[in-house]
C-alpha cells in the first residue's frame, strides 16, 4: 500500500502541493489579538505581516497531541503506512508531541507502519524535503526506503536567510537585545543559517543590497549540482526581492525558472521572522 506523507504547516507549501501529491497536513496555531487561527487554514500570512507592521505581536503554538492521536490512530486502524516529517525539534515542541503519541499508537497497534522524521528543517527547506518524499511515494518506493532517503535529504538541506528587522527574532528569543538594537541602528542585515535544526548567525552585512549577492556566494560555496535540483525561496511578503534572488540564481548557476519554487513564509514562522524575511534553500555537498 502506498505510503502517505504527513507534514505540518511550518513547511510553507501551498495548498496545491498537498492536493497534487496527496500530502496530509497538520496545522500549527497562530494567536493574534486574543484569537486563535489554524495556520494556512484560517489565516493568510499577509494578515500576520500587516498586523506586525502595525505593531501587533502574534504568538504561535505547536500542534497538539490530540491532533496527532486522531491522525495516527486512523492510519493504524486502516493499516495504512504513514510517514510524518516534522518541523525542526529545535524550533518547536511539535516533534516531541508526535513522538509521545507514536509510542502510544505502537503499543495499541504493534503492526502499525508509522515513522517520524525530525527534519531539523524549517519553512520551504522543510517543504522541499516533504515534496521529495511525496514524489518518492509516487515512484512506489518502499516505506523504509522513503524514510531512509528522507532523513538523508533533510540532513543535506541548506537554509540561508536574512531578516529585515532583528526585533522580531529578539522577541522570539533568537538574538540578544543588544544585537537587535545595534543591527537596527547601523542598518546591519544578519545572514543566518540552520545548523542541526537551530538558527545560527552566519555574518553581519551592512545594507540590504549586499545581502542578496552574499547569499548567492554562500550558495556557490555550499551547493552541489545546483542546476539539477529544485531550489526554494521563501519571503516575508516581499515577492519582488524573492524574484530578484531567483533571477540571480538563474543567471549565476543556469538553474531553470521552473526549478525554483517561490512561496511566502507562512504565518507561524513569519510571526517570529517578520516582514521582509528572505530565505534560500538548496541541497548542500
Amino acid at each position: 500500500m502506498a505510503t502517505t506523507i504527513l507534514a505540518d504547516s511550518a513547511c510553507d507549501l501551498s495548498e496545491h502541493y498537498y492536493n497534487e501529491y496527496n500530502i496530509e497536513m497538520i496545522p500549527l496555531t497562530v494567536h493574534l489579538d486574543d484569537k486563535e487561527y489554524r495556520d494556512s487554514i484560517d489565516i493568510h500570512p499577509k494578515t500576520i505581516y500587516d498586523a506586525m507592521r502595525e505593531g501587533h505581536g502574534p504568538k504561535t503554538s505547536q500542534a497538539s497531541a490530540k491532533q496527532f492521536k486522531e491522525i495516527f490512530t486512523s492510519y493504524a486502524e486502516a493499516k495504512k503506512p504513514l510517514l510524518y516529517i516534522a518541523f525542526s525539534s529545535e524550533l518547536s515542541g511539535t516533534y516531541q508531541a508526535a513522538k509521545m503519541v507514536e509510542q502510544e499508537i505502537k503499543e495499541a497497534y504493534p503492526d502499525a507502519q508509522l515513522h517520524i522524521v525530525d527534519s531539523k528543517c524549517a519553512s520551504l527547506g522543510y517543504g522541499l524535503v516533504v515534496l521529495a518524499a511525496a514524489k518518492m511515494t509516487q515512484q512506489q518506493l518502499t516505506f523504509d526506503e522513503i524514510a531512509e532517503q528522507t532523513s538523508k535529504n533533510a540532513a543535506k538541506m541548506e537554509h540561508i536567510f536574512t531578516v529585515d528587522n532583528l526585533e522580531y527574532l529578539y522577541r522570539g528569543g533568537r538574538v540578544s537585545k543588544t544585537a537587535a538594537f545595534v543591527g537596527g541602528l547601523l542598518n546591519i542585515k544578519p545572514l543566518l543559517h540552520v545548523a542541526d535544526g537551530k538558527l545560527v548567525p552566519l555574518e553581519k552585512i551592512r545594507g540590504s543590497k549586499k545581502v542578496l549577492k552574499r547569499m548567492i556566494d554562500v550558495m556557490d560555496k555550499r551547493g552541489e549540482n545546483l542546476e539539477n535540483q529544485v531550489i526554494g525561496i521563501s519571503h516575508g511578503d516581499d515577492l519582488p526581492r524573492a524574484k530578484e534572488l531567483s533571477k540571480m540564481i538563474q543567471d549565476r548557476f543556469g538553474v531553470k525558472e521552473e526549478n525554483i519554487v517561490i512561496e511566502m513564509v507562512g504565518s507561524v514562522i513569519g510571526a517570529h521572522s517578520g516582514p521582509g524575511t528572505l530565505a534560500l534553500f538548496f541541497y548542500n555537498q
